[in-house]
Protein backbone atom coordinates (compact mmCIF):
# COMPACT_ATOMS: atom_id res chain seq x y z
CA UNK A 1 0.00 0.00 0.00
CA UNK A 2 1.48 3.25 -0.74
CA UNK A 3 1.61 6.43 1.37
CA UNK A 4 -1.51 8.17 -0.57
CA UNK A 5 -3.62 4.95 -0.69
CA UNK A 6 -3.27 4.39 2.92
CA UNK A 7 -3.79 7.80 4.17
CA UNK A 8 -7.31 8.03 2.13
CA UNK A 9 -8.24 4.56 2.63
CA UNK A 10 -10.91 5.81 5.09
CA UNK A 11 -13.95 7.68 3.65
CA UNK A 12 -17.17 5.22 3.92
CA UNK A 13 -19.83 7.66 3.90
CA UNK A 14 -23.22 5.69 5.26
CA UNK A 15 -26.40 7.95 4.61
CA UNK A 16 -24.34 11.23 4.37
CA UNK A 17 -25.78 14.02 4.21
CA UNK A 18 -25.93 15.76 1.00
CA UNK A 19 -28.15 18.78 -0.31
CA UNK A 20 -28.13 21.85 -3.07
CA UNK A 21 -28.11 24.88 -1.46
CA UNK A 22 -29.74 27.37 -3.65
CA UNK A 23 -29.36 31.32 -2.15
CA UNK A 24 -30.53 34.82 -3.05
CA UNK A 25 -27.99 37.46 -1.53
CA UNK A 26 -27.71 38.64 1.17
CA UNK A 27 -27.72 35.03 2.65
CA UNK A 28 -25.83 33.51 5.23
CA UNK A 29 -25.82 30.14 7.37
CA UNK A 30 -24.01 29.50 10.02
CA UNK A 31 -23.04 25.76 10.82
CA UNK A 32 -22.61 24.25 14.59
CA UNK A 33 -23.10 21.01 13.24
CA UNK A 34 -19.73 19.22 14.50
CA UNK A 35 -19.43 16.66 11.57
CA UNK A 36 -16.25 15.55 11.07
CA UNK A 37 -15.81 16.30 7.74
CA UNK A 38 -17.54 18.56 5.24
CA UNK A 39 -16.93 19.31 1.32
CA UNK A 40 -19.05 22.59 -0.14
CA UNK A 41 -18.52 22.33 -4.39
CA UNK A 42 -19.41 25.73 -5.68
CA UNK A 43 -21.77 25.26 -9.12
CA UNK A 44 -22.96 28.74 -9.46
CA UNK A 45 -21.94 32.06 -7.87
CA UNK A 46 -19.63 33.31 -4.60
CA UNK A 47 -19.42 32.58 -1.25
CA UNK A 48 -17.17 33.03 1.74
CA UNK A 49 -16.13 30.46 4.51
CA UNK A 50 -15.13 32.12 7.62
CA UNK A 51 -14.30 30.20 10.68
CA UNK A 52 -15.09 31.24 14.00
CA UNK A 53 -12.06 34.10 14.57
CA UNK A 54 -12.42 35.04 10.83
CA UNK A 55 -8.83 35.02 10.40
CA UNK A 56 -8.83 32.41 7.85
CA UNK A 57 -11.67 33.44 5.62
CA UNK A 58 -11.71 32.20 2.41
CA UNK A 59 -13.96 33.05 -0.99
CA UNK A 60 -15.12 29.77 -3.14
CA UNK A 61 -15.90 31.16 -7.09
CA UNK A 62 -17.73 28.37 -9.85
CA UNK A 63 -15.72 25.00 -9.52
CA UNK A 64 -13.76 26.05 -6.26
CA UNK A 65 -14.24 23.43 -3.66
CA UNK A 66 -13.79 23.29 0.11
CA UNK A 67 -13.58 21.29 3.07
CA UNK A 68 -13.83 21.41 6.60
CA UNK A 69 -13.44 19.19 9.61
CA UNK A 70 -15.18 20.12 13.06
CA UNK A 71 -15.98 19.95 15.07
CA UNK A 72 -15.38 23.63 15.16
CA UNK A 73 -18.30 25.94 13.86
CA UNK A 74 -17.79 28.39 10.80
CA UNK A 75 -20.09 30.65 8.80
CA UNK A 76 -20.83 30.41 5.26
CA UNK A 77 -22.27 33.74 3.36
CA UNK A 78 -22.56 35.78 0.29
CA UNK A 79 -19.94 38.22 2.23
CA UNK A 80 -18.03 38.04 5.03
CA UNK A 81 -19.89 40.46 7.21
CA UNK A 82 -23.51 39.17 6.41
CA UNK A 83 -25.46 38.28 9.49
CA UNK A 84 -26.25 34.43 9.21
CA UNK A 85 -30.18 33.82 8.98
CA UNK A 86 -29.86 30.17 9.47
CA UNK A 87 -28.21 28.02 12.15
CA UNK A 88 -27.43 24.33 11.40
CA UNK A 89 -26.94 22.00 14.27
CA UNK A 90 -26.08 18.34 14.86
CA UNK A 91 -28.41 16.17 13.18
CA UNK A 92 -29.63 18.06 10.30
CA UNK A 93 -31.50 20.37 12.46
CA UNK A 94 -32.35 23.89 11.26
CA UNK A 95 -33.05 27.03 13.51
CA UNK A 96 -33.61 31.00 12.95
CA UNK A 97 -30.93 32.70 15.06
CA UNK A 98 -33.63 33.47 17.70
CA UNK A 99 -34.02 29.63 18.35
CA UNK A 100 -37.33 28.61 16.24
CA UNK A 101 -37.28 25.99 14.21
CA UNK A 102 -36.34 25.85 10.46
CA UNK A 103 -37.03 23.04 9.68
CA UNK A 104 -39.07 22.13 6.16
CA UNK A 105 -39.64 26.11 5.92
CA UNK A 106 -36.97 25.99 2.97
CA UNK A 107 -36.77 22.89 1.49
CA UNK A 108 -37.33 23.13 -2.26
CA UNK A 109 -37.83 19.74 -3.46
CA UNK A 110 -35.56 16.49 -3.56
CA UNK A 111 -32.31 17.82 -1.69
CA UNK A 112 -32.61 21.04 -2.20
CA UNK A 113 -32.87 23.87 0.19
CA UNK A 114 -32.81 27.71 0.42
CA UNK A 115 -34.73 30.79 -1.20
CA UNK A 116 -35.18 29.57 -4.60
CA UNK A 117 -34.11 26.43 -7.28
CA UNK A 118 -32.97 28.98 -9.65
CA UNK A 119 -30.91 30.96 -7.23
CA UNK A 120 -27.68 32.93 -8.53
CA UNK A 121 -26.02 31.15 -6.03
CA UNK A 122 -25.95 27.14 -5.90
CA UNK A 123 -23.70 25.24 -3.20
CA UNK A 124 -23.13 21.35 -3.35
CA UNK A 125 -22.97 20.02 0.14
CA UNK A 126 -21.59 16.88 1.72
CA UNK A 127 -21.47 16.00 5.02
CA UNK A 128 -19.97 12.95 6.77
CA UNK A 129 -22.20 12.71 9.95
CA UNK A 130 -20.25 10.37 11.82
CA UNK A 131 -17.21 10.41 12.99
CA UNK A 132 -16.51 6.77 12.46
CA UNK A 133 -17.07 7.68 8.66
CA UNK A 134 -13.65 9.01 8.17
CA UNK A 135 -10.29 7.38 9.79
CA UNK A 136 -8.75 9.64 12.43
CA UNK A 137 -5.40 9.10 9.99
CA UNK A 138 -6.97 11.54 7.66
CA UNK A 139 -8.78 14.12 9.71
CA UNK A 140 -5.67 14.46 12.27
CA UNK A 141 -3.82 15.00 8.75
CA UNK A 142 -6.42 18.08 7.73
CA UNK A 143 -6.14 21.78 8.45
CA UNK A 144 -9.39 22.90 9.69
CA UNK A 145 -10.31 24.60 6.11
CA UNK A 146 -8.54 24.11 2.93
CA UNK A 147 -9.71 24.87 -0.63
CA UNK A 148 -8.84 23.91 -3.80
CA UNK A 149 -9.36 26.67 -6.35
CA UNK A 150 -11.15 25.82 -9.84
CA UNK A 151 -8.10 26.78 -12.04
CA UNK A 152 -5.94 24.68 -10.12
CA UNK A 153 -8.07 21.47 -10.46
CA UNK A 154 -10.74 20.31 -12.41
CA UNK A 155 -13.46 18.45 -10.24
CA UNK A 156 -15.07 15.68 -13.05
CA UNK A 157 -17.25 14.95 -11.08
CA UNK A 158 -19.86 18.05 -10.79
CA UNK A 159 -21.89 17.47 -13.51
CA UNK A 160 -22.58 13.99 -12.79
CA UNK A 161 -22.82 15.50 -9.15
CA UNK A 162 -25.38 17.73 -10.12
CA UNK A 163 -27.71 15.80 -11.49
CA UNK A 164 -27.72 12.89 -9.39
CA UNK A 165 -28.43 14.87 -5.96
CA UNK A 166 -31.74 15.79 -6.79
CA UNK A 167 -32.85 11.88 -8.17
CA UNK A 168 -35.00 10.20 -6.11
CA UNK A 169 -34.94 6.64 -6.64
CA UNK A 170 -34.36 3.60 -4.98
CA UNK A 171 -30.69 3.20 -3.96
CA UNK A 172 -30.16 6.51 -4.02
CA UNK A 173 -28.43 7.08 -1.39
CA UNK A 174 -25.57 4.38 -1.67
CA UNK A 175 -25.12 6.21 -5.08
CA UNK A 176 -24.35 9.38 -3.25
CA UNK A 177 -22.45 7.83 -0.35
CA UNK A 178 -20.33 6.55 -3.31
CA UNK A 179 -20.14 9.77 -5.17
CA UNK A 180 -19.03 11.85 -1.77
CA UNK A 181 -16.39 9.18 -0.71
CA UNK A 182 -15.03 9.49 -4.56
CA UNK A 183 -14.91 13.33 -4.15
CA UNK A 184 -13.27 13.78 -1.02
CA UNK A 185 -10.63 11.02 -2.24
CA UNK A 186 -10.08 13.04 -5.58
CA UNK A 187 -9.80 16.06 -4.00
CA UNK A 188 -7.19 15.68 -0.70
CA UNK A 189 -5.56 13.58 -3.66
CA UNK A 190 -5.00 16.43 -5.72
CA UNK A 191 -4.42 19.41 -2.74
CA UNK A 192 -1.54 16.38 -1.12
CA UNK A 193 0.02 16.86 -4.30
CA UNK A 194 0.71 21.02 -3.86
CA UNK A 195 3.20 22.04 -1.98
CA UNK A 196 1.49 23.96 0.78
CA UNK A 197 -0.39 20.97 1.75
CA UNK A 198 0.83 20.40 5.40
CA UNK A 199 0.49 16.75 4.76
CA UNK A 200 1.51 14.95 8.22
CA UNK A 201 4.90 13.61 9.59
CA UNK A 202 4.55 10.13 8.76
CA UNK A 203 3.94 10.90 5.43
CA UNK A 204 6.53 12.81 4.67
CA UNK A 205 8.56 10.41 5.98
CA UNK A 206 8.33 8.26 3.24
CA UNK A 207 10.67 9.76 1.34
CA UNK A 208 13.24 9.09 3.67
CA UNK A 209 15.10 6.29 2.51
CA UNK A 210 15.82 4.60 5.92
CA UNK A 211 12.40 5.69 8.03
CA UNK A 212 10.66 5.35 4.39
CA UNK A 213 11.68 1.49 4.20
CA UNK A 214 10.47 0.99 8.33
CA UNK A 215 7.36 2.60 7.72
CA UNK A 216 6.42 0.22 4.23
CA UNK A 217 7.23 -3.10 6.38
CA UNK A 218 4.46 -1.68 9.15
CA UNK A 219 2.38 -0.65 7.18
CA UNK A 220 2.18 -3.63 4.27
CA UNK A 221 2.34 -6.08 7.14
CA UNK A 222 1.45 -5.49 10.90
CA UNK A 223 0.60 -8.83 11.79
CA UNK A 224 4.23 -9.44 11.74
CA UNK A 225 5.87 -9.33 15.30
CA UNK A 226 8.20 -6.43 14.26
CA UNK A 227 10.75 -5.36 16.91
CA UNK A 228 13.05 -2.36 16.22
CA UNK A 229 15.90 -4.53 15.89
CA UNK A 230 14.39 -6.39 13.26
CA UNK A 231 13.21 -3.40 11.34
CA UNK A 232 16.77 -1.79 11.54
CA UNK A 233 18.27 -5.06 9.96
CA UNK A 234 15.74 -4.97 6.75
CA UNK A 235 16.20 -0.88 7.03
CA UNK A 236 20.04 -1.81 6.80
CA UNK A 237 21.12 0.61 9.85
CA UNK A 238 21.73 0.06 13.63
CA UNK A 239 18.84 -0.25 16.04
CA UNK A 240 20.20 3.01 17.56
CA UNK A 241 20.32 4.58 14.36
CA UNK A 242 16.75 3.14 13.11
CA UNK A 243 15.24 4.81 16.63
CA UNK A 244 16.31 8.23 16.26
CA UNK A 245 16.00 8.86 12.97
CA UNK A 246 12.55 7.58 13.07
CA UNK A 247 11.53 9.39 16.47
CA UNK A 248 13.32 12.63 14.07
CA UNK A 249 11.14 12.30 11.39
CA UNK A 250 7.82 10.71 11.96
CA UNK A 251 7.89 12.22 15.71
CA UNK A 252 6.99 8.72 17.98
CA UNK A 253 9.60 5.81 18.29
CA UNK A 254 8.63 2.91 16.11
CA UNK A 255 6.85 0.44 18.23
CA UNK A 256 4.47 4.03 19.06
CA UNK A 257 3.60 4.18 15.50
CA UNK A 258 3.12 0.33 15.36
CA UNK A 259 0.64 0.56 17.94
CA UNK A 260 -1.35 3.39 16.50
CA UNK A 261 -1.45 1.74 13.22
CA UNK A 262 -2.60 -1.76 14.27
CA UNK A 263 -5.21 -0.06 16.92
CA UNK A 264 -6.55 2.31 13.59
CA UNK A 265 -6.72 -0.87 11.31
CA UNK A 266 -8.33 -2.50 13.93
CA UNK A 267 -11.15 0.33 14.58
CA UNK A 268 -11.35 0.43 10.64
CA UNK A 269 -12.15 -3.42 10.68
CA UNK A 270 -14.60 -2.67 13.50
CA UNK A 271 -16.53 -0.02 11.72
CA UNK A 272 -16.81 -2.05 8.95
CA UNK A 273 -17.05 -5.81 8.63
CA UNK A 274 -18.83 -7.92 11.25
CA UNK A 275 -15.24 -9.75 11.95
CA UNK A 276 -14.92 -11.32 15.95
CA UNK A 277 -12.42 -9.34 17.80
CA UNK A 278 -10.10 -12.95 18.45
CA UNK A 279 -10.30 -12.10 14.27
CA UNK A 280 -9.23 -8.91 14.26
CA UNK A 281 -6.69 -9.21 16.75
CA UNK A 282 -4.72 -11.81 14.73
CA UNK A 283 -5.13 -9.48 11.28
CA UNK A 284 -3.45 -6.94 12.99
CA UNK A 285 -0.55 -8.11 14.91
CA UNK A 286 -1.98 -8.78 18.62
CA UNK A 287 -1.75 -12.29 19.86
CA UNK A 288 -5.61 -12.60 21.56
CA UNK A 289 -9.37 -10.51 22.15
CA UNK A 290 -8.00 -9.33 25.32
CA UNK A 291 -4.57 -8.09 24.56
CA UNK A 292 -6.65 -5.94 22.10
CA UNK A 293 -9.36 -5.05 23.83
CA UNK A 294 -6.54 -3.44 26.79
CA UNK A 295 -5.03 -1.91 24.51
CA UNK A 296 -7.82 -0.61 22.47
CA UNK A 297 -9.48 1.33 25.37
CA UNK A 298 -6.19 2.45 26.38
CA UNK A 299 -5.78 4.37 23.73
CA UNK A 300 -9.47 5.15 22.35
CA UNK A 301 -11.28 5.15 25.56
CA UNK A 302 -13.90 3.00 24.91
CA UNK A 303 -13.74 -1.08 24.29
CA UNK A 304 -14.16 -2.42 21.11
CA UNK A 305 -17.62 -3.54 21.24
CA UNK A 306 -18.70 -0.06 21.93
CA UNK A 307 -16.60 1.75 19.20
CA UNK A 308 -18.50 -0.88 16.78
CA UNK A 309 -22.04 -0.38 18.53
CA UNK A 310 -21.40 4.01 17.76
CA UNK A 311 -19.94 3.16 14.36
CA UNK A 312 -23.13 1.24 13.85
Amino acid sequence: MDALAGLLDGPRARGAFMIRACFEPPWAVRVEDQAPLTVMLMARGDAWITPDGGDERVRLRPGDLAITRGPDPYTCGDAPDTAPQALILPGGECRYPDGRSLNGSMDLGVRTWGDRPDAPTVMLIGTYLMQGEISGRLLDALPPLLTLPADLWQCPLTPFLMEEIVRDEPGQEVVLDRLLDLLVISALRAWFSRPEAAAPAWYLALGDPVVGRALRLIQDDPAHPWTVSVLAAEAGVSRAALARRFTDLVGEPPMAYLTGWRLALAADRLRETEDTLAAIARRVGYGSAFALSSAFKRVYGVSPQEHRTRAA
